[in-house]
């Protein structure tokens, strides 16, 4: 695993943030927005740049290279032979690319009268995946995919896709986003950004907030890791996705297609509710969404969910890293044995039906679902499992 985000450029570090219950949100310092700058949003601390050792590319290549530097790392691979690069793949999620240096070509071109068509060299949202593969050598399957804010968590489920297939032997998957003043500009003018930051599931809930960062893992079948004898962090047990076709930003209200995503990773697991022994909820902390992914909770658990919290307030919301990101959060939390908190809950909201968790706190988990809901109606719901015993043993 690899990832990087404001709480932090390793997976003990952002453990640290979420024992320490310590939110990233923080000054905007990256860009001037005179419009949204005073809002609080999570931004990477440090120049990616300085730590990815890519020579050039935009700030979303960076963090993507950085996470892929240390998952590559962390699995072994870094002097593992028997792999063919070829047999190696990358699927990666982002909605933004190298927007925020486009926005550059755009500025020089209105106040300047300027055309720098250099600043557009890395815009394409294939370029993160890309600059992975080219730093890494890596000439097997390649994709990139944009789901909005499902990104991440779907770039995962695809990458089971590809293993499942045999197009390749081990899959780097996950998601990368920078902050841009697309991204910013654009949630203010939807009344979407927080101005205190945002708190997911609060009766006062406002909105979200922004963040930026990456994390990827490296996924390959059982048996491939047991041969080489690689290190196993967790089972991706099951992946559901799909679509509520319903509104271009809204969610379905009733939350029927998100808990139709849920109830797809369930029985791809071949597991049942009972089996979840904590939630990683999506939970912006926009109105419509906590409500709509409580409500698909609410039925899916009869009622009586396990454990529940969104830990958007400790790295933002990062687009299509979030689901990512929230990934590797919930390996962390199977290890640690511990349930994030809930960060910036004041007053939870008797509509959502269920009492998030308001401390990091500790629990017996076995298996986590993560959820990713985002714009256009895209949902995707994993479930990862701790190796115990029966499973092998992994850290």
């Amino acid at each position: 695993m690899g990832i990087v985000t404001a709480a932090g450029w390793t997976p003990e570090e952002v453990w640290s943030a979420i024992e320490g219950e310590e939110s990233g949100l923080g000054r905007l310092t990256l860009f001037d927005s005179p419009r949204c700058g005073h809002m609080p949003v999570a931004q990477v601390r440090e120049n990616p740049a300085a730590r990815s050792g890519l020579r050039e590319g935009s700030r979303t290549d960076h963090l993507a290279v950085y996470a892929a530097r240390c998952a590559f790392s962390d699995a072994g691979l870094d002097s593992f032979a028997d792999t063919d690069r070829r047999e190696i793949g990358v699927v990666l999620g982002t909605s933004t690319g190298g927007i925020l240096d486009s926005e550059g070509f755009l500025r020089r071109l209105v106040l300047e009268d300027q055309l720098d068509v250099s600043l557009l060299r890395f815009h394409l949202c294939s370029s993160p995946a890309n600059a992975v593969a080219g730093t890494l050598g890596l000439l097997g399957f390649r994709a990139t995919v944009s789901n909005a804010c499902a990104s991440g968590a779907t770039a995962i489920a695809t990458a089971c896709g590809v293993l499942e297939s045999g197009e390749a032997k081990i899959v780097l998957a996950g998601g990368a986003d920078s902050l841009a003043r697309l991204t910013l500009n654009g949630f203010c003018s939807l009344l979407n950004v927080a101005p205190d930051g945002c708190r997911p599931f609060d009766a006062d809930r406002a909105g979200l907030s922004l963040g930026e960062g990456a994390a990827i893992v490296v996924l390959e079948t059982e048996a491939h890791a047991r041969a080489r004898g690689a290190r196993i962090h967790a089972y991706v047990a099951g992946h559901g996705s799909t679509c509520d076709a319903y509104h271009a930003t809204a969610p379905r209200p009733d939350g029927s297609r998100a808990l139709a995503a849920m109830r797809s990773a369930l029985d791809d697991a071949g597991m049942n509710p009972t089996d979840v022994d904590y939630v990683n909820a999506h939970g912006t902390g926009t109105v419509d969404n906590d409500l709509a992914e409580a409500r698909a909770l609410m039925q899916l658990f009869d009622g009586h969910p396990p454990p529940v919290s969104s830990t958007k307030r400790f790295f933002g919301h990062t687009l299509a890293a979030a689901g990512a990101i929230e990934t590797v959060v919930s390996i962390l939390a199977l290890h640690r044995q511990h349930v994030p908190a809930n960060l910036g809950l004041r007053r939870v909201d008797p509509a959502m039906g269920f009492e998030p968790i308001g401390h990091t706190s500790d629990g017996e988990l076995t298996v986590a679902m993560t959820n990713s809901f985002g714009f256009g109606g895209n949902n995707c719901s994993l479930l990862v499992e701790r190796p115990t015993d029966d499973r092998g043993q992994g850290t």
